[in-house]
């Protein structure tokens, strides 16, 4: 987790400040630039799924949606 942190701060997606109770923790946030690349990431992500649902009627796109929400809700077996 630490590396994945490291990764992120390096690109200035989020930034490390102290915990104010607990001087052993450290408080993750977004920088102004990760809620920008997450608005855009999100608006990217919305465009996908709107282009890769335009064949169907809205009532089947709804179905694949629940039906795939559903699937990834499930545990995976073992």
């Amino acid at each position: 987790m630490v590396a994945l942190l490291d990764v992120l701060e390096g690109k200035g997606l989020v930034a490390r400040r102290p915990h104010e109770g607990d001087r052993r923790r450290n408080v993750i946030e977004l920088t102004d630039h990760g809620r920008e690349t997450l608005r855009r990431g999100t608006e990217a992500s919305d465009a996908a799924e709107r282009a890769f649902l335009a064949p169907l009627d809205p009532q089947d796109a709804e179905r694949l949606r629940d039906s795939l929400q559903r699937a990834l809700a499930r545990p995976a077996e073992s």
